[in-house]
């Protein structure tokens, strides 16, 4: 072979490794830019926007903030695509940052909006990163996203409410579960406990009133009450009828309850409710929390019949935002609601506690005395504290009040008025009716015996 063939040779393979060796550093090349974007997209920018208010990692929010951001179409011209973000509590879905092999399905997607990948649908911001844990508008719509970013289609459960979102994962505010609050005077008793399983058992929240003596005799049911999930009431030490005694006996009457409670538990009752029903505006100041009366009386005290007890319940006024009175001193009364506590929520009630049901409801509890939430009566301004229904993400919806409609509700609880049985329950909840039919010496005979 001569030198000048030996010499194209080596020219040939010269260029061949040289055009290899650019190929591997092209590849390299774009591997780096990719990682880079990746990097800026899904972490530098959420932590730069972060910074300046923009996103979210758990924090409760209250600002509203828009994003804008250029893109250019293929023919050169710029285009902004802005994203609004409503932020309006903890409620709020978080931003999270693409985080490479643990969202391997969504560092795919580099244009935002919707994708939909093998786990479900989800929702990419124009700073790379993605709604997750929480509710979120979009669009003029609502939407629920589980903790991997994936939007959710059903029932969802956030704090006492939940929420129907239709199969296109949008909110439907016409679809709600009602509401009911189930509260218990007079106890802790013996019955108490297995009313406490029964409400556990099937995922309710009840509130109980309870008398001071009686929290002396069982002192480890507030404890078992709050583990499930329960609100604990101040029903007063020993059901005297407090608008006959002087202010410093009415404080005493509290303060015992609320000494004997924290003793037991290690916190003391949030809500109170008057023996009776009988209070005044000077009566709640003393106690210094909201107060609660009902909406239906089922007069367990009186009939003492499960089966009757029973109806009272199914039969009775079973408005969405009803509070419904019932007493865990009395057997028949516990053992009628170990039935229709599962038997409610069979029929698609939600059974929460006096706050709970306040909170979902949009009400603020003052120092003041409630008796329901009814829509009706949220419309109506009656009930104090009342800031206008949302929906998931904090917007308002239907059936809110306005600050006039409120205002005109404060007024109903003035200080002047005084909410004796005569005056505020007409003939229904008269004190001379009930103290009639249950006094101290009648009630409490067969339950609050010299052992008390």
């Amino acid at each position: 072979m001569d030198q000048r063939t030996l010499r194209e040779r080596r020219r040939q393979k010269k260029r061949q490794m040289m055009i290899r060796r650019y190929t591997k550093l092209g590849i390299m090349a774009a591997a780096v830019i990719l990682v880079v974007i990746f990097a800026v997209r899904g972490v530098i920018m959420p932590i730069m926007n972060r910074g300046k208010g923009t996103g979210s990692s758990g924090d409760d929010l209250t600002a509203q903030t828009e994003q804008t951001e250029e893109t250019r179409s293929e023919d050169g011209e710029v285009a902004e695509v802005t994203e609004e973000v409503v932020v309006t509590d903890s409620s709020l879905a978080s931003r999270m940052p693409l985080k490479g092999a643990s969202d391997g399905a969504k560092v795919a997607y580099l244009t935002p909006g919707w994708h939909d990948d093998d786990e479900g649908r989800w929702y990419q911001n124009v700073d790379g990163t993605y709604f997750a844990d929480g509710f979120q508008e979009i669009n003029g719509s609502q939407y629920s996203f589980d903790e991997n970013g994936y939007m959710q289609t059903g029932w969802v459960e956030s704090g006492a409410n939940e929420y129907y979102f239709n199969d296109d994962g949008s909110y439907n505010p016409d679809k709600r579960k009602p509401m009911l609050a189930l509260t218990f005077d007079d106890g802790p008793s013996e019955y108490t406990s297995e009313l406490l399983d029964c409400l556990a058992e099937n995922g309710a929240h009840a509130t109980f009133f309870m008398l001071g003596e009686c929290v002396e005799v069982y002192p480890d049911m507030p404890a078992k009450m709050l583990e499930t999930g329960c609100e604990l009431g101040n029903h007063s030490w020993d059901h005297s009828q407090l608008t006959s005694l002087d202010y410093d006996s009415v404080a005493s009457q509290f303060s015992r309850t609320d000494n004997a409670v924290l003793e037991a538990c290690g916190q003391v009752p949030t809500v109170a409710r008057c023996p009776y029903g009988s209070g005044s505006s000077d009566i709640f100041s003393i106690g210094d929390r909201p107060f609660f009366m009902w909406s239906l009386d089922t007069e367990d005290w009186r009939l003492m019949d499960v089966d009757a007890d029973y109806n009272a319940v199914m039969n009775g006024d079973l408005t969405d935002g009803s509070i419904i009175l019932m007493h865990d001193i009395h057997q028949p009364s516990v053992q009628a609601s170990l039935r229709l506590i599962p038997d409610l929520i069979a029929a698609g009630y939600k059974l929460v506690t006096v706050s709970e049901l306040a909170a979902a409801k949009g009400v603020n509890l003052q120092v003041a005395s409630y008796s329901d939430f009814w829509d009706s009566s949220l419309s109506a301004g009656l009930v104090p504290g009342y800031e206008g229904a949302s929906g998931p993400a904090g917007t308002l919806t239907s059936g809110s009040s306005s600050e006039e409609e409120i205002t005109s509700g404060d007024e109903d609880y003035s200080e002047d008025e005084d909410y004796s049985d005569e005056e505020y329950y007409d003939e229904d909840y008269s004190e001379e009716e009930y103290l009639d039919d249950s006094s101290d010496e009648e009630y409490y005979d067969e339950d609050y015996s010299e052992e008390y």
